[in-house]
């Protein structure tokens, strides 16, 4: 109930944001007609019809952005035509022949039977093939748990009650509207001049979402954000997990749970496969985690030096790899990153979910500490806290009746990509390249899973970042179609790294690194020379800025000089 009220209210405040702008004027157009019987129906038609899309594109797959694809091209054509009949009377009625011949009651007429419902419905399929509001962190929550969970009811249930409170907002607004419209037409000559500034809108509209201002300029300069409240309500509901408690020695663990059931895992590595039941009798650590996720790498020399550590006096390590990307779902991509990341404890390979689901977990990555009955006695989420993790393991184990057990505290000494992340509060965020969850593009238009030609602006504000050259842009990636295309970022802090893959072919794909516009020199990262000179060989990620002397801003360029590679996200340290 608390995520269907957030979801509301989260599509409440998208009247605020900037990328409701293009379709106002086409839900603005009918607000002289009766509410009942044009402005409900038309916003219902609306959000069906948006419910219905975002879950396909959450779900579905390619094939169901290409079929909205051809639906938006359809919903432009006749929002075009609306937009052309509140320009003349005598337009309106010569347009308007053919579909009444069809029996299409899409475009406003005069004659009176444009009062139709299903012609106000029709108009809000339109409209809601169109709408493709700004992924703040609401609608980002609601479409990650859509990909994450899988098609169900409560997914579509989710989406359709965001779209009703867009609805709501929308609704207010227009019924405002039409009173001022009502208004104006009681003024000599008002109503037509009106009627006519609605059709410039509209065609407005129709123009800015043709051009990808909805999805391109207006996600990016936003007349009233709405991410800072938004993130208070989400907090509100779902409050950030707090620091693992501070334990004081011999203070008893509490008890959080039955160890969920493994049987879910798709398949083992480095072991046959384990059950809570075969586990019994031993401390088990289970770490959710995923091989191209930073954090999780900085983690990963803590847990196998704890497996190391105490693995002859109780301990089990097991990695539930759960994957955040379509490659880290291939058993060879992953058994290759555990021998290259030294990882010998069991390794469950969690590609459905279930036993991420199971543990109820959302965070990459998260520990959890089981005692020899089976049950869950502590947690930790994120990066930090290993001493008291330590401190865990050896106080379970003892319970346990382990004796001699070893002291001190796993090297805290680690280099390379596994070094911890600068104390930089600055850095640059995490930033997606696929268009499903990509923020601060200053490239102009994102093209969906097309080829297009990109140029680079010349000058980046703090954050931003651009393609140039030729990228086919997916949901999850974009791959360069031409040789020589770069991307370019304006970032903050130590370290940069980009999550990167050769194409289907697999050949390796040569780039070149260049900051501030020369190469990196002494601050080259670990998958780079000082010439900036590196190969892309495999789908993981790369390491390709270690700044010598701390951080700061920074202008990062790559040049891929070979065609076909997938870039993923950018991560910073």
């Amino acid at each position: 109930m608390l995520v269907l009220i957030l979801a509301y209210l989260g599509g409440v405040l998208t009247i605020l944001s900037p990328c409701i702008l293009p379709v106002l004027p086409f839900v603005f157009a009918r607000s002289d007609r009766p509410f009942m019987r044009n402005g409900l129906p038309m916003l219902l038609g609306m959000a069906v019809t948006f419910a219905a899309v975002a879950t396909l594109a959450a779900l579905g797959g390619g094939w169901a952005v290409h079929a909205n694809q051809y639906g938006r091209a359809v919903a432009l054509v006749v929002l075009a035509l609306l937009g052309l009949t509140l320009l003349s009377t005598h337009l309106a009625e010569w347009i308007a022949r053919p579909f009444v011949a069809l029996g299409n009651r899409l475009s406003q007429r005069s004659s009176g039977d444009g009062d139709s419902i299903w012609g106000a419905a029709g108009l809000g399929v339109a409209t809601g093939l169109l709408w493709a509001p700004c992924a703040g962190p609401i609608l980002g929550l609601l479409l990650t748990g859509a990909a994450l969970n899988g098609a169900s009811v409560q997914t579509t249930l989710l989406l359709l009650t965001y779209a009703g409170g867009a609805v709501t907002s929308l609704g207010f607004a227009l019924l405002i509207g039409g009173k001022l419209f009502a208004a104006m037409k009681r003024s000599l000559g008002a109503g037509e001049w009106v009627r006519r500034a609605l059709g410039v809108l509209v065609l407005a509209g129709v123009a800015a979402i043709a051009l990808g201002l909805d999805t391109g300029l207006l996600t990016r300069v936003s007349l009233a954000s709405t991410s800072g409240i938004e993130q208070k309500l989400i907090d509100a509901v779902r409050p950030a997990p707090a620091p693992a408690p501070r334990l004081k020695a011999g203070e008893p663990l509490p008890v959080e749970g039955r160890m969920p059931s493994l049987a879910g895992a798709t398949q083992w590595l480095n072991s046959p496969p384990l059950s809570a039941r075969s586990l019994r009798g031993k401390v088990v650590l289970v770490d959710f985690w995923t091989y191209s996720c930073i954090n999780c790498i900085r983690t990963l020399p803590y847990v196998r030096g704890w497996a190391d550590k105490y693995r002859d006096h109780g301990l089990v390590v097991i990695g539930v790899h759960a994957p955040e990307f379509a490659f880290e779902k291939d058993p060879a991509n992953v058994a290759r990153a555990i021998r290259e990341l030294g990882v010998d404890y069991p390794v469950a390979l969690d590609n459905d979910y279930a036993i991420w689901q199971g543990f109820n977990n959302e965070y990459w990555p998260a520990h959890y500490f089981i005692d020899a009955q089976g049950r869950i006695r502590h947690h930790h989420f994120g990066e930090g806290g290993y001493h008291q993790s330590e401190d865990v393991i050896r106080q379970l184990l003892a319970a346990a009746g382990q004796k001699n057990l070893p002291t001190g505290y796993v090297d805290d000494n680690r280099h390379g990509v596994e070094a911890a992340a600068s104390d930089d509060p600055t850095r640059s965020p995490e930033t997606y390249v696929g268009y499903a969850r990509a923020e601060n593009f200053a490239g102009g238009r994102v093209a969906h899973d097309e080829a297009l030609d990109y140029r680079a602006p010349a000058s980046l504000a703090t954050n931003q970042w651009a393609f140039d050259g030729r990228w086919s842009v997916r949901d999850e990636y974009a791959q360069l179609d031409r040789a020589d295309g770069r991307i370019v970022y304006r970032f903050r802090g130590r370290d940069l790294h980009l999550v990167l893959g050769p194409g289907s072919a697999g050949k390796p794909i040569r780039f070149r690194v260049r900051i501030d516009g020369k190469p990196p020199g002494a601050d080259h990262g670990v998958d780079t020379d000082a010439d900036g000179n590196g190969t892309v060989t495999a789908q993981r990620l790369y390491q390709l800025v270690r700044q010598a002397d701390g951080s700061g801003e920074r202008l990062f360029e790559i040049e891929f000089l070979d065609p076909g590679v997938r870039a993923y996200a950018f991560t910073f340290g």
